[in-house]
């Protein structure tokens, strides 16, 4: 008897900080074409999720990076209009390549951290639990309380 399961989809997303900025890419295509983004994507078959960040965010951005920490895991079924996605939030490091928007990112941009208030999928709510994890280094998750 073979059996048929409906999981939620892997996904990665990765926060690379310069300064009291943080790098977004401006999306190309729908679901929220032109709006600001973390650099991320879908994990292939076969891949670790830490190696589909890099690849992701080679891909968007043209930057070498490597993974220092875990911000956490979202997995909110309303988080991505297509389909039950789950991410895992990488902070990251640069270390190497030029900055260059390609795959399906239309631009890039670096955006003051406090100012991001509106952001693609539930990326607003990232930032914001990284801002509070830059002071607790507090792992976050979909339902995990949030002291306001």
């Amino acid at each position: 008897m073979q059996m048929s399961h409906r999981n939620p989809t892997p996904t990665v997303d990765a926060i690379l900080q310069k300064g009291s900025k943080v790098l977004m890419v401006r999306r190309k295509k729908d679901p929220f074409k032109g709006m600001l983004a973390l650099p991320g994507g879908f994990v292939n078959e076969g891949e670790t999720v830490e190696d589909a960040m890099k690849r992701e965010v080679l891909e968007e951005t043209s930057l070498e990076v490597e993974p220092i920490d875990i911000l956490g895991v979202y997995s909110d079924p309303r988080r991505d209009p297509r389909m039950h996605t789950m991410t895992v939030v990488f902070v990251a490091i640069i270390i190497g390549g030029r900055e260059k928007a390609q795959d399906d990112a239309a631009s890039l941009e670096w955006v003051e951290l406090a100012g991001i208030e509106k952001a693609a999928f539930d990326h607003a709510q990232i930032l914001a639990d990284y801002r509070q994890w830059k002071g607790s280094a507090g792992t976050y998750w979909s339902t995990k309380r949030r002291h306001s």
